[in-house]
């Protein structure tokens, strides 16, 4: 039996897991389109082939998604490459909320009214059929000095979560670049109310989200290196982090790495996890929890630690003693996939759950743990 605090803490994590009420559930879709312009692909299935509803093609998709899985892990360096934007640009303009709430908290909306920021805009590398989502979208956060860091948001984010912890950052002299993520914020289509194409239960969107995720955080050391910072390094929480940890693997000028909340499969994540249920619940009648870790293990921080280890960094790992969507057993995997390759790393666990993580007193320690691994780690 949980004691008591692990159970006020449960109960206080399925209560905020529950304030969100416009979460829709959509059926299995394999994305076979999705596909079509990611390296490595050589043929294969067309998207214009059979029906999608039958078994036969059901397991001709999972089978090809699963090979498809093979080739991008073995070539994931060319999977996540990319050609370097040419249009990077500061643009200074209004900041919004870009609530994904049903109903927007009002006083979020009245504490930003009037007030102006800048942005870097470029366009992201990753072509999708939404504009919106094509033009990447970083609120700048400037410091002086050499250190720099990309800060990626959890899922769902508003566009001015994580800016107390930028400011607190400037105040270290660490400059940050805060990157909307793919159909985040200023970039959710028109048709969206909420990150629904970021994680989904279209298997090829949500990994084409995971590769412009990772292509867009690189990007963004690119316009630092050119502003002349040349310590630099990633921060990101829950998604953000697993962003986080795939650019990392696959980016030797990333030389400090901070994963706030850590996991192993992506596919287990979504399977087991509280805030992603209306998910499961549309592709467990289709594919179960085995056959889904193979067709998102490209995505998956675990098949990933060889090429993590290429070159010398600092990481941290943060994760919640009770947390419920990504599990506790899951970021301890994740600490073990540290120690055993010998990486130079520092481990904290906070006593709360995931999104407990972000509400006081939890919101203040998980922000001292990483202002203070940033204000030291480059050193």
């Amino acid at each position: 039996m949980p004691s008591r605090y692990a159970q006020w803490m449960y109960d206080w994590e399925t209560r905020l897991t529950s304030v969100d009420n416009n979460r829709v559930v959509r059926p299995l879709d394999w994305g076979l389109d999705w596909t079509e312009g990611w390296p490595g692909r050589n043929g294969g299935l067309s998207s214009q082939g059979p029906a999608q509803g039958s078994a036969q093609s059901s397991r001709d998709l999972l089978e090809y998604f699963s090979r498809f899985n093979d080739r991008i892990i073995r070539a994931s360096d060319d999977f996540y490459s990319y050609r370097k934007p040419s249009d990077f640009r500061l643009e200074r303009r209004e900041v919004q909320v870009f609530s994904t709430r049903a109903v927007p908290d009002p006083r979020l909306e009245e504490k930003v009214r009037g007030t102006h920021a800048e942005f870097l805009r470029f366009t992201s590398p990753v072509a999708t059929p939404f504009p919106e989502n094509n033009l990447v979208n970083a609120r700048w956060f400037p410091a002086r000095g050499r250190r720099a860091v990309v800060l990626l948001p959890h899922w769902n984010s508003d566009a001015i979560s994580y800016t107390s912890l930028c400011r607190v950052l400037n105040w270290m002299g660490v400059a940050v670049l805060r990157l909307s993520m793919p159909y985040h914020d200023i970039r959710r289509p028109a048709e969206i109310d909420r990150a629904d194409y970021a994680v989904s239960a279209n298997i090829g969107c949500t990994l084409d989200s995971v590769r412009q995720g990772v292509i867009d955080a690189r990007c963004c050391l690119d316009w630092l290196e050119a502003q002349g910072y040349n310590r630099l390094g990633i921060v990101g929480t829950s998604l953000g982090s697993c962003y986080a940890f795939l650019a990392t693997a696959h980016d030797p000028r990333i030389q400090v790495a901070a994963f706030n909340h850590a996991s192993t499969y992506f596919a287990d994540v979504v399977w087991h996890g509280q805030s992603t249920r209306h998910i499961r619940e549309g592709l467990e009648t289709a594919i179960d929890l085995e056959n889904l870790r193979q067709v998102w293990r490209a995505a998956s921080p675990i098949v990933y630690f060889d090429k993590f280890s290429r070159w010398p960094r600092r990481s941290l790992i943060i994760y919640g003693k009770y947390d419920m969507t990504f599990l506790p057993e899951f970021s301890e995997q994740v600490v073990e996939e540290f120690a055993k390759h010998n990486l130079d790393h520092k481990v904290v666990v906070l006593p709360c759950g995931h999104y407990t993580m972000g509400e006081t007193p939890y919101k203040y320690m998980d922000g001292w743990q990483l202002v203070s691994f940033l204000r030291t780690a480059f050193d």
